[in-house]
């Protein structure tokens, strides 16, 4: 029977691609580590979300987030609050789109390393080794990386005709694929409809958010808190990945919420 993992990536609207680390999308860098207004909101309204249900969630974590106070110590009260159904993985050092950028295997490995030993430093024994490139651009040259730093799960593959880019010039997701495979690394790609995006902005992006709602009515029921960590690292374990971003819960006065079905939530 296939289940759903629930995951939240941690971006503000300084990390986002328009505005940090892409080579030709990044225009206006905002050189600050304060919480905007809307992601402020998104920390309240996701705990008010998360009080309304039972099931366990992942969230994706960049490490610099940590810098800020706010988000740090809301980040340790939740975990306390939770500290069985929220784990943590790796969203990168910062939010620079590796594939977007000349290959820097080394580069690559210190921000890896860095990362996750600044997450693990804050949130403890919720860190998980499991890794999501920052705005999904991943590149087969970065899962061998991803395993000599420890590594064992990647949930970055978003196998659609809309985001080939963002494997890198040359490459497709079949050979990012591949690679994570030759890495031995567990792969959770983000569940799509008809080779098209159903996650993160697509939830928002009119008409793909059409189709991301109505695939959203269809997932499966959501893994359960005692065996989220053995299923997702299972690679013979079926499971549907969903995502959304922290920011979200700050739109519509803090009151939005994953159009996930109420039925398959844990109660």
């Amino acid at each position: 029977m296939n289940h759903t993992w629930l995951t939240i990536d941690c971006d503000d609207i300084r990390h986002i691609p328009k505005n940090q680390g892409h080579p030709t999308r990044s225009k206006k860098k905002i050189n600050t580590n304060q919480l905007s207004s809307q992601f402020s909101k998104g920390l309240i309204g996701f705990e008010k979300w998360f009080n309304s249900h039972n099931s366990p969630a992942t969230l994706f974590i960049i490490a610099d987030s940590l810098e800020n106070k706010e988000f740090r110590e809301w980040l340790v009260t939740l975990i306390s609050s939770f500290p069985q159904r929220i784990t943590i993985g790796c969203h990168g050092l910062t939010h620079r789109s590796w594939s977007a950028w000349p290959e820097d295997s080394e580069g690559f490995q210190t921000a890896i390393n860095q990362a996750c030993d600044k997450i693990k430093n804050i949130v403890g024994e919720s860190f998980r080794p499991w890794f999501r490139a920052p705005a999904g651009y991943m590149a087969p040259w970065m899962a061998d990386v991803l395993k000599r730093s420890g590594i064992i799960l990647d949930s970055s593959i978003n196998d659609t005709l809309l985001t080939k880019s963002k494997t890198g010039k040359g490459n497709s997701w079949a050979k990012v694929r591949q690679s994570v495979i030759g890495a031995n690394l567990v792969e959770r790609e983000w569940a799509t409809k008809w080779r098209l995006p159903i996650n993160g902005p697509a939830l928002s992006i009119f008409p793909l958010s059409l189709l991301a709602k109505h695939a959203w009515k269809k997932l499966p029921p959501v893994l359960k808190t005692n065996v989220l960590t053995s299923s997702v690292e299972d690679s013979d374990v079926s499971i549907k990945t969903v995502y959304w971003h922290l920011l979200d819960h700050g739109k519509s006065m803090g009151n939005w919420q994953p159009p996930i079905p109420h039925s398959i939530l844990n109660h």
